[in-house]
């Protein structure tokens, strides 16, 4: 076991990993694909988290002029003399990341973009120096680091000079150093993504198309070109007449082990810790990516867990990847799920697979437009990945691992709380029956909810897996009342209740106990359930803080039924 290296969670700098002491999974085999297949333009698609950025720093660190080698030693570029000899340190490189362009407005937006772009021309400041350029020239340099004069809205450009500031730039490059441009832009379609949300989308188009056509499109100051994004949204027009772009999306076998972990190195990253019997666990929750010919894992999770895992060797896993997003992608799928789609979900939440089109090609208007599209963008985001090809086009999908099925069955469970308060009425009597002893409403009202949702059923065989599903939906619809007390899995008596609840205004206690039972056991499983609350005392926590009155009951549920019985007061 070793503890000398640190894990990088959340550096995305291949020089401060290298120089820092960190734990690297070496991936620079992607510099020697990447010259040896060779594309003029390269599109990297791939879902966030998967090491995209940090993958940009490094060929930044490769290429750049000044660049320190030392950084690359015994890692497998370094084997490649001849290709380190031809391009390493031999080229001024344009580094942009374009992930913080994300305002609410297009005029916070484009002053992003300027600033973005104007902090990586600063990086050049020789060139007003330069005696290899015009007085005009340096001048179009001034240009793109000109800042405002109260220091409010940082760099000023004009539209025409932020369309072509990235073009200017290769050219100024270009001729200072009589080399050819590395152009590298990070997460390229976030701007888009964020202007479709916020309703600027077409002046944003406008802004990139301009922006990347001058940049890419026979731009002969460029030597080649690697842009990074999620979607690949080539019909948006932002790559107009730009016929040499090359797509490398999660479809191709081309560089397919060059984002993610594989299984290797995820046995090595483990071992190195001491941590081998993990293996199991962080398998199960963060592996099942499929990128071309080669699953991989998600390194975010897989790095978290681990940092988790060093400083508690009992931590079980956690969905670290719901943390980076709002996962708007999954309640809109839901929201838009009718029949045969809903039966769709129910298979891939209960480890099936479904069959569909994909269209790699979507643009961000088109993305909410139908629920086919939707299935496009589960794929390319992660949500779903690819257990095979079934046809042109048409993939076999399934939810990768555990993690994401987590993160289904918390945006399902969110969405019966938001279907069920657009009848507050009806949530109310809901939540009133279990004040008034009402076993007959209660059962009738839950039986409606859960057949508006997705059967679940756990294919490992875990029951308290599937117990865990009614008892977060019961939850949800008694958290309407925003008076009651809510507890889960609390300490009471000789064990823990599923759910304890108390109305301080009427002194009133309720100890709920959730069994998921085989066919035809209802009626005995809520018998099970009554029979534990009696036997565990799950009463007691109720009765020392003082509420009089007790009401006991026993649910039993199994697919989209339930039954409800309660004990005498």
């Amino acid at each position: 076991m070793h503890t000398t290296k640190k894990l990088p969670i959340g550096i995305e700098n291949f020089e401060e990993i290298r120089k820092g002491g960190f734990y690297y999974i070496d991936k620079t085999g992607l510099i020697k694909e990447l010259l040896e297949s060779w594309g003029k333009v390269n599109l990297f698609t791939r879902p966030r988290r998967f090491g995209k950025s940090l993958n940009m720093s490094m060929l930044k660190y490769f290429f750049e002029y000044g660049c320190d080698s030392n950084l690359f030693d015994g890692l497998a570029i370094a084997e490649e003399t001849k290709l380190r000899q031809e391009y390493m340190g031999q080229f001024p490189v344009i580094s942009v990341s374009l992930k913080d362009a994300d305002f609410t407005n297009y005029e916070g937006a484009r002053g992003m973009l300027c600033s973005i772009i104007g902090n990586e021309a600063l990086r050049f400041s020789f060139l007003k120096e330069s005696d290899r350029l015009s007085g005009e020239e340096k001048e179009q340099y001034k240009q793109l680091i000109k800042v405002d004069i109260s220091g409010s809205q940082g760099f000023i450009m004009p539209d025409e000079v932020l369309g072509s500031s990235l073009f200017t730039l290769s050219q100024l490059l270009r001729k200072h150093y009589n080399q050819k441009v590395i152009l590298l832009i990070d997460e390229y379609d976030v701007p888009l993504d964020k202007a479709q949300h916020f309703g600027y989308y077409d002046e944003m188009v406008a802004m990139i198309r301009k922006l990347f056509s001058r940049a890419l499109k026979s731009n002969e100051n460029l030597q080649f070109a690697v842009l990074t994004g999620c979607l690949r949204v080539a019909k948006e027009s932002i790559f107009t007449g730009l016929n040499n772009l090359r797509v490398l999306s999660i479809t191709n076998v081309q560089f397919d082990e060059h984002f993610g972990f594989t299984d290797r190195e995820v046995r090595e990253l483990l071992e190195f810790y001491g941590l081998e019997e993990n293996y199991g666990a962080v398998k199960e929750w963060y592996d099942g990516y499929r990128f071309g010919g080669s699953e991989v894992y998600c390194p975010w999770d897989v790095i978290n867990y681990i940092d988790l895992l060093r400083s508690d060797p009992n931590a079980k896993p956690k969905a670290f990847w719901i943390n980076t997003s709002g996962n708007e992608i999954i309640r809109t799928f839901l929201r838009m799920a009718k029949g045969r789609v809903r039966r769709e979900i129910e298979e891939l939440v209960n480890g099936g697979t479904v069959v569909k089109k994909i269209n790699e090609e979507l643009t961000y208007r088109d993305l909410y437009q139908s629920i086919d599209n939707l299935w496009s963008v589960l794929f390319t985001t992660g949500y779903l990945t690819s257990r095979r090809n079934e046809g042109e086009e048409e993939y076999c999908l399934a939810i990768p691992n555990l993690e994401i099925r987590k993160i289904f069955m918390e945006q399902v469970m969110e969405w019966i709380q938001e279907e069920a308060r657009k009848d507050a009425s009806k949530l109310d009597a809901f939540c009133d029956a279990f004040l008034k002893g009402d076993a007959e409403t209660i059962e009738t009202q839950l039986n409606h909810y859960l057949q508006k949702t997705i059967s679940i059923r756990d294919t490992g065989g875990r029951k308290g897996k599937k117990e865990n599903f009614y008892h977060g939906v019961l939850l949800g619809l008694l958290s309407h009342r925003e008076d009651w007390y809510l507890a889960s899995n609390v300490e009471s008596g000789d064990g823990y209740s599923d759910i304890l609840v108390e109305i301080e205004e009427e002194q009133t206690g309720i100890v709920i106990e959730v069994k998921y039972v085989e066919e035809n056991r209802l009626e005995s499983g809520c018998e099970e359930a009554l029979k534990q609350i009696e036997t565990k005392n799950y009463e007691a926590k109720l009765r020392q803080d003082e509420m009089t009155r007790i009401l006991k009951y026993g649910i039993a549920c199994r697919k989209k039924s339930c039954m409800v019985r309660r004990l005498p007061e």
